[in-house]
């Protein structure tokens, strides 16, 4: 009655949650006929589908992972790299309500609005639209990870090639502590080379899974692109309501079945060290430096603000109120972490301090040894649950792309039906694209460092549009291009190039005090024969980033090879983000302004109040339109081109509620691992 470790009960669960799924989005079809109404569900939603949306678009199965993976090395401090979002939610109580007051359907509507520019509009989609590719990729890459750590293969069934991918990988990691500690013996350290080299090309695996990627991410892509190309924006915020219930079930399970099989809550502080309960201690290493969360902070804020989803997710929301309380829904997100973080302080007890020699399958190994029937089947639906939430709000956002950006500048005659058959064609396409572009991925790191980084030309243009009079068009397409060419291009085909791929000085290795040898520019480097230990290095091939910002520093003279691999990604994402913003600034002050009656127009309407009822929108708006500059008094400095606003009573007093929420948020994570630690 099983399929490898999966129970008949657990397949029967997730058959059952596919089938509500698309369920749901057939029940949706009937109000999605026309554009507005199937990529922005009327403009109708309110709170508590605002809440939903933002808390299965903010939640992905991934960041459970990860958590509990880098709490379970590190303690505590391990869950900053996901924890420090909680500081993101009071930017977000204003950044929601920037996409509802600018009354657009795609952020590629933004570009024709406020430069009257086709063509950067045109631009923004077809880049959306590649980039639709990586994400949606991500998300798949995501869900099978996890879900293939559920489904593994009983070790009596396995080959003699999966058997010796098993035992080298945890080969590697014990030789890996060796290394760390000083004990390695001098003869074995070419052992470790030919096992680091084997782990650089794929062929290491910490566990044998009985699930086909190719399978998986056919079905995963089937059922998502069902109900949404059935039901659109309107499915996807009904299915978010099941969507997060099964989220939350998915990051409760391992808590009480964890302290269940230690022994009870007692016992969690007398197995697990308790430097690992200190957020703020030193247990934590330099990956989560202060420097280093801020760095991930900055860029994640500015890529945010490019992401082509916003537009649809805000948009939505009937008035601009319900717009800002789908803040609360990323509030949900950050306890989330809190529980995924004493799970990996869970599997510490369970398996003891380094006790598992791939810590990132620390939440698949709690998952097989502590839950029976069913509930692995409950764990899967979340898991899935998660993935789809995401990845609906993206295909819906680049369909609307497709064929208001793409189709109707080339067919600007279509109708309303054309348009949302249109739409529902391109959410498959997509769909297929993602899961290609899924199973080209392998390296986890690289593809985590492409989703922080391939929004930021456009995440940094959108910032100064809303606030930034003096941009202009020009500008926008100088920072796209070489931003574009600096952060991605260069670095995500360099290992493909010969003349990049060997060349000594890239491939160069470096070990800065107290850490282990790292490539100096490329993510990974191999032997040039696998065989010879004496062969030159070379760049991996596959998803193989180049570190093009640490280069250019270099050769402005600071020395980076003393630098820990983490302090040169943090130097990365600082030189990502303050680089496009540079380009804007100095190309908007060496060009001719935009039209200043349009641009007047624009944030004229962007200082317009949403109306309550659609009258009341049609009257703002027209008068706003008579008198763009009749909110130019709440302007903060009157006679400048920037457009940063004076706070109002809403504002002000939202802003000090998601700051004492985001304050309390960590206080009471704080006093839940002191609790803990006894």
């Amino acid at each position: 009655m099983t399929i490898g470790s999966l129970h008949v009960i657990d397949l029967a669960i997730i058959v059952a949650y596919l089938v509500a799924v698309v369920y749901i989005g057939q029940r949706a079809a009937q109000g999605s006929t026309s554009e507005e109404g199937f990529f922005l569900a009327g403009r109708k939603l309110g709170k508590l589908y605002q809440f939903f949306l933002n808390f299965g678009n903010a939640t992905e199965p991934q960041g459970a992972v990860s958590t509990a993976s880098f709490v379970f090395q590190q303690g505590a401090p391990g869950s900053w790299l996901s924890f420090q979002t909680v500081f993101m939610n009071p930017y977000f109580w204003f950044m929601n309500v920037w996409f509802r007051r600018v009354r657009l359907t795609t952020l590629s509507d933004l570009f024709e609005d406020r430069f009257a520019s086709r063509g950067l509009s045109l631009f923004y989609a077809v880049f959306q639209i590649l980039v639709a590719c990586v994400f949606l990729g991500f998300g798949n890459v995501t869900a099978y990870k996890i879900a293939s750590s559920l489904v593994v293969r009983p070790e009596a069934a396995w080959t003699p090639a999966d058997r010796a991918a098993v035992e080298g990988y945890r080969e590697l990691k014990q030789m890996e502590k060796q290394s760390a500690a000083g004990t390695l013996a001098p003869a074995a350290r070419p052992r470790l080379e030919r096992l680091r080299d084997q782990s650089a090309r794929g062929e290491l695996r910490s566990y044998i899974t009985v699930l086909n990627d190719l399978v998986f991410y056919a079905v995963f892509t089937l059922v998502v692109g069902t109900y949404i190309v059935m039901g659109g924006m309107a499915a996807a915020a009904v299915n978010e309501g099941l969507q997060s219930v099964l989220i939350i079930v998915f990051s409760l399970l391992l808590i009480p079945t964890g302290l269940h099989a230690i022994g009870g809550w007692a016992e969690l502080g007398k197995r697990v060290p308790k430097h690992m309960f200190d957020l703020f201690g030193a247990g934590a290493s330099e990956q989560f430096s202060v420097i280093g969360l801020g760095a991930i902070l900055l860029v994640s804020i500015v890529q945010n603000a490019g992401l082509s989803h916003n537009m649809g997710i805000c948009g939505s929301a009937k008035n601009e109120f319900a717009a800002r309380t789908g803040v609360s829904g990323t509030y949900l997100k950050r306890l989330m972490i809190i529980m995924w973080s004493f799970a990996g302080l869970i599997a510490v007890a369970l398996f003891g301090p380094g006790g598992l020699a791939d810590p990132d399958s620390a939440w698949g190994a709690m998952s097989n040894q502590l839950l029976g029937p069913g509930l692995v089947g409950l764990m899967l639906a979340g898991v899935l649950a998660g993935t789809m939430s995401t990845l609906a709000a993206k295909a819906l956002a680049i369909s609307s792309l497709f064929v208001r950006n793409v189709y109707r500048q080339i067919w600007p005659d279509i109708t309303q039906s054309q348009g949302v058959f249109y739409a529902r064609c391109t959410i498959v396409a997509v769909l297929v694209l993602g899961t290609v572009s899924a199973w080209l991925m392998r390296d986890f790191f690289s593809i985590v460092n492409l989703v922080l980084t391939v929004n930021l030309p456009f995440g940094a243009a959108v910032l100064l549009t809303f606030f930034w009079r003096r941009l202009t068009a020009p500008a926008v397409w100088w920072c796209v291009v070489l931003t574009s060419v600096v952060v991605l291009v260069v670095p995500w085909t360099a290992s493909q190039v010969p003349a990049l791929r060997d060349s000594p000085e890239l491939t160069r290795m470096s070990a800065a005090p107290n850490s282990q040898p790292s490539p100096v520019f490329f993510n990974q480097v191999v032997r040039a024969r696998p065989d010879d230990p004496a062969s030159p290095l070379v760049a991996a091939g596959g998803l193989n980033r180049l570190n093009v910002e640490c280069w250019l520093v270099s050769k402005a003279g600071v020395e980076v090879d003393g630098l820990s691999k983490t302090q040169r990604v943090t130097l990365q994402f600082f030189f990502d983000s303050l680089f496009p913003f540079v380009v804007l600034i100095v190309v908007s002050r060496l060009t001719r302004p935009t039209d200043p009656e349009r641009v007047a127009r624009f944030y004229g309407k962007m200082k317009t109040p949403v109306g309550d009822t659609p009258e009341l929108e049609v009257t703002a708006l027209a008068e706003t339109l008579r008198h763009p500059a009749r909110f130019d008094h709440a302007k903060l400095l009157p006679a400048s081109n920037w457009e940063f606003c004076k706070w109002d009573r809403v504002d002000t007093i939202g802003f000090l509620i998601c700051s004492a929420l985001s304050g309390a948020i960590v206080l009471g994570f704080v006093g839940l691992l002191r609790w803990a630690a006894g």
